[in-house]
């Protein structure tokens, strides 16, 4: 019964998760960055997001994926 068990255990495929964790970066240059999630099947994200470094409000891009969450 117990190895079994073990078999189906080992069936069971994991789903793939909904949101990836990616690191956002200032366009202004600054080396200032945040992480947020997007979903896993979107573009790109751009937005425009307060940088401290510069006072201002600029454009921030995705440069990385982090991980899956």
């Amino acid at each position: 019964l117990f190895f079994s068990l073990i078999f189906v255990l080992q069936k069971v495929a994991k789903k793939k998760s909904k949101y990836i964790l990616v690191r956002m970066v200032s366009e202004a240059g600054t080396g200032f960055s945040f992480n947020t999630r997007r979903l896993r099947l979107e573009d790109k994200l751009t937005l425009l997001r307060y940088d401290p470094s510069v006072k201002k409000h600029v454009l921030f891009k995705e440069k990385k994926k982090i991980r899956s969450i």
